[in-house]
This record gives structure tokens, C-alpha cells and sequence, in this order.
């Protein structure tokens, strides 16, 4: 369906045709990887600096480690409960299904036309569930970035029997959360996991249509993703590409596990404290921000990133946990970020 030109984005969405269509499976890949050796080696250390590396062969049940024994030995032998955390946290990493981290594409039968931001309804089986689309519009499929959620029927079904070349159904689009008219405003989007989906969408029809330059001047376009692992982060490659080929665009990422299994030294706190960090000091020096992000005004960010966020001047989207989605607004409100130039959306 063709539209006006000088329709906005939140027009298009509103007069896009709700349709139902078959689709495709063209792409079903892994973006997270089996780490469990990694997981192991950290847990060995972890268990040496109070006892024995060997303690961990002898919960060693074949196919899964018996954690609330080792946990209990590693109690007795003194660990401090900052360690039990540690280790408990590594197990979990050890335990938890591969893949959990999918990357799918679908090439339906008619084009679906959508604005970047929206979702549709992926039905297969019986089984309907909603997903972001991750691509641009531009093109002429469907990308999703899809969690494993234990138990989920559908997701289950994706991770387990989904192929490509097998068949499923899409009924779209849906949702109001889509850019804004170009304009002299820097672009901030705060994401947490997948959440980054409809971003990543909004991203590349931003570069792919010029809308990253307004009046001849760059628009600086910040990404803060939030995860645990590095792996955890979908779509990381594309983003670290984006950031190396523009100077205005800042891809921010910040992974509170990883520590535990190699020598990340970028940002690990949570991602509203993250984008705290990264407001300009004379906007965050007087803002009366929640206790749990103000000391984050205090500290140097990490991210190697020079550039600064003026937020009277500045658009932002946030998408993912429903408790960072509220703390950070609350945040972007405390610093300046005007009411009229938010957009959010939580889950979970």
C-alpha cells in the first residue's frame, strides 16, 4: 500500500490495513552461543578462592550439577554471600536452554507494509503471539528477535521445530510507539534484552532514509541496551558496525554478568543508571532523580563514548522491563526530557 510522502510516522500507522497473511521461514538462526565451557572454568575459580576446584567434579550428575549441594559445601567452607551470588548466577548461565536467542526472518506472501516500531501477531500452530519487527521497512521481509521463554508454547515451538521453508502466519501491523518527524533533536533509545526490536527498526530506516541528517547537521543517535551477557545482546554486531561507520551514532551497551566470564570492562550497572551517566552535568547536577540513580550523576561512564546528552533537546524511546521503563522515565522526566518527546513501552 502506497502512502503520502508527507504522512508522519504515527499517521502511516494509523491508516496501515490490519491484514493477515501467510509468510515463509527464510532465516532461523542462534544469536546467543553455548558458553558452558566458559561457565565451568569461572566456576572453578570461584570455588578455589574458598576451597577445592575439585568439589565441582563431585557434583557432577552427567547432564546437570547438583548446585544446591555445592552451594552448601562452599557455605560451610566460609564464601562470603557476594560469592554464593557469583556462583549461583554462573549455574543459572550453566543450566539455562541453548539457544535462547533467536533470529528469525519471514518473507510473506504479500508485502506487509508496516512503520518502523510497530509489531505484528506471529501465529504457529495454533499458538498467536506478538512481536516487534526488527527490520526496516524498506525491506520486503520480516525480521523478529525472539527470547525463549521455558514453558512458552509458542517460543518452544519456534526454538524447537520452526525450519526454514516451513509455514506461518502474520497478521499486522500493530502498535503506536514509531519515530517522530525529523528534527533538530538527538534521537535516545534505552532498551533491556529484546526490547531493542523495534529500535533496531526505527535505526535502520533512520540511516537508510537520511533522517539521521536534518538541515545539514547530524542528529546524534544514542542506543543503550541493557542485558547480562554479551551474548544476550541481539543484533550486537550490527550495532557495533553502525557505531564504527558514523560518528553521531553511539552505541551503548552494558551487560551486568559478563564480568564473570571474560575481562569486559565497558558499563555494567542498569541501563537508566547508564543513560544517567551519560546526561550532560549541568542538566543532572540539580534534578532530583530516584535515590537509586543518583549517585550514577557522580561517576565517569564507561562506555569510551565523549559525547553528552542534552535532554531539553533530545527525543527518547525506552522498550523493555516494565520496572526499568518506569524508573527511567522518571529519570528522563527529573532531567529535562520533556513529557511530549517520550515514548515507551514495558513488558514483563
Amino acid at each position: 500500500m502506497d502512502l503520502p510522502s508527507h504522512l508522519s510516522q504515527h499517521d502511516r500507522a494509523a491508516q496501515l490495513p490490519l491484514v493477515t497473511k501467510d509468510a515463509r521461514v527464510i532465516l532461523a538462526e542462534p544469536m546467543d552461543r553455548n558458553r558452558n565451557d566458559e561457565v565451568l572454568s569461572a566456576l572453578r575459580d570461584q570455588i578455589a578462592a574458598v576451597g577445592e576446584r575439585s568439589w565441582l567434579a563431585d557434583a557432577d550428575e552427567g547432564s546437570t550439577y547438583r548446585w544446591d549441594d555445592l552451594t552448601e559445601r562452599l557455605r560451610e567452607a566460609g564464601a562470603s554471600p557476594a560469592r554464593l551470588d557469583r556462583v549461583g548466577t554462573l549455574a543459572d548461565r550453566f543450566d539455562r536452554p541453548y539457544p535462547s536467542l533467536l533470529r528469525l526472518r519471514v518473507k510473506a506472501d504479500v508485502d506487509i507494509d508496516f512503520a518502523p516500531g510497530q509489531y505484528v501477531t506471529l501465529r504457529v500452530g495454533d499458538t498467536p503471539r506478538a512481536y516487534s519487527l526488527a527490520n526496516s521497512p524498506t525491506e520486503d521481509e520480516l525480521e523478529f528477535c525472539i527470547r525463549l521463554v521455558p514453558g512458552g508454547r509458542l517460543t518452544s515451538n519456534l526454538f524447537e521445530h520452526v525450519d526454514v521453508g516451513d509455514r506461518v502466519v502474520v497478521r499486522g501491523p500493530n502498535g503506536h510507539m514509531v519515530l517522530d518527524p525529523p528534527s533538530s533533536r538527538d534521537v535516545v533509545f534505552l532498551a533491556t534484552g529484546t526490547g531493542v526490536a523495534p529500535f533496531k527498526s526505527m535505526i535502520d530506516y533512520t540511516f537508510e532514509t537520511g533522517r539521521d541528517v536534518v538541515d545539514g547537521e547530524p542528529r546524534d543517535i544514542w542506543l543503550f541496551l541493557g542485558c547480562g551477557w554479551e551474548d544476550d545482546l541481539p543484533h550486537r554486531e550490527h550495532f557495533r558496525r553502525l557505531d564504527a561507520e558514523h560518528d553521531h551514532f553511539h552505541f551503548v551497551p552494558t551487560l551486568t554478568r559478563e564480568p564473570l566470564l571474560t575481562d569486559w570492562d565497558g558499563e555494567t550497572d542498569y541501563v537508566q543508571s547508564v543513560f544517567v551517566a551519560h546526561v550532560a552535568a549541568d542538566a543532572v547536577a540539580g534534578a532530583r532523580l530516584p535515590e537509586r540513580l543518583a549517585e550514577a550523576r557522580e561517576r565517569a561512564p564507561k562506555s569510551g563514548v565523549d559525547a553528552r546528552i542534552d535532554p531539553a533537546s533530545a527525543e527518547l524511546y525506552a522498550c523493555g522491563i516494565s520496572a526499568m521503563v518506569s524508573t527511567l522515565v522518571r529519570a528522563a522526566r527529573s532531567v529535562g526530557v520533556p513529557d511530549s518527546e517520550m515514548q515507551y513501552e514495558g513488558f514483563g
